[in-house]
């Protein structure tokens, strides 16, 4: 995934709307009308919304008849999970350095760590 697509996704997933929107087409097609009725806003202010999502390629949109259907697409959110999960052993290997930081400091003040605590 480009970064230029990857901060589309993440800037089309900053704002608590278009998240709410995503979880309620993870349950299925919905036209803007359907997607407007928990929101206090107009269906256009829910329109731009969807702009949004669209052009973040996290949802697609067709014509059924006369209804547009918006359609969740979730391939850019695995793609943004893949970017964040490739951080993570960095976080593990920082918290284990901090597990081991605080044994020594417990150790210095004359505690036990918690190794010889659960052994007890």
């Amino acid at each position: 995934m480009a970064l230029d697509q990857l901060s589309l996704v993440f800037g089309a997933l900053a704002d608590p709307t278009r998240r709410a929107i995503l979880a309620r087409l993870a349950g299925g097609d919905a036209t803007v009308a359907e997607l407007s009725g928990p929101f206090a806003m107009s269906q256009p202010a829910i329109s731009k919304h969807l702009k949004v999502l669209e052009n973040a390629g996290l949802i697609s949109r067709s014509r059924r008849a006369t209804a547009r259907l918006s359609h969740l697409e979730a391939r850019p959110m695995r793609d943004a999970t893949d970017w964040l999960a490739s951080y993570r052993q960095f976080w593990e290997a920082s918290h284990e350095r901090l597990d081991e930081l605080l044994a020594e400091l417990q150790n210095s003040n004359g505690e036990p760590d918690a190794r010889d605590r659960d052994h007890r």
